[in-house]
């Protein structure tokens, strides 16, 4: 089977690279894209560990054919953080110990700001509802459902 060549932005920064048609989004991102941040969780679409944002859209990773990717801005984890200043979520998941494993959290912190960016001040239910489809096997989620409403608080102050 031949490789495909695929053109697409990831982050923000231009990239082409080959992959079979089969292959899945979260492939070509830990393979040959060399992004290892998005996780692998349970490889059909359940868990949220490998959530990524197509065109702003949240998705998961492990569902989406790397073919798909062709000419859509891909966001992963590693675009979340400026250089070395970190954003208000990840800053705000360090401070009150939203993480423990870390395998659920790059998944967690991609659809906490995709709701914060669609919805800057959601209740509590709304965060919880946001994050439905993203699973911890180790923190009760309060943490981190505590972590984006303070974020989102914050944010909304800073504006």
């Amino acid at each position: 089977m031949s490789k495909l060549h695929v053109t697409t932005s990831v982050n923000g920064e231009p990239v082409e690279f080959l992959c079979d048609p089969s292959a899945s989004m979260l492939d070509a991102l830990r393979g040959p894209l060399g992004l290892t941040g998005t996780k692998e969780g349970c490889g059909t679409g359940d868990c949220g560990a490998c959530s990524i944002t197509v065109d702003g859209r949240l998705v998961c990773a492990c569902l989406m054919l790397a073919v798909e990717s062709e000419g859509h801005e891909i966001g992963t984890i590693e675009g979340m953080a400026k250089g070395d200043h970190l954003h208000p979520l990840q800053q705000k998941f360090l401070e009150m110990a939203a993480l423990q494993c870390g395998i659920c959290t790059p998944g967690m912190l991609m659809a906490s700001r995709a709701l914060l960016e669609k919805n800057p001040n959601p209740t509590e239910e709304e965060v919880r509802f946001g994050l439905a489809g993203n699973l911890c096997r180790c923190t009760g989620y309060d943490k981190i459902v505590r972590a984006v409403l303070e974020t989102a608080a914050e944010m909304r102050g800073a504006a």
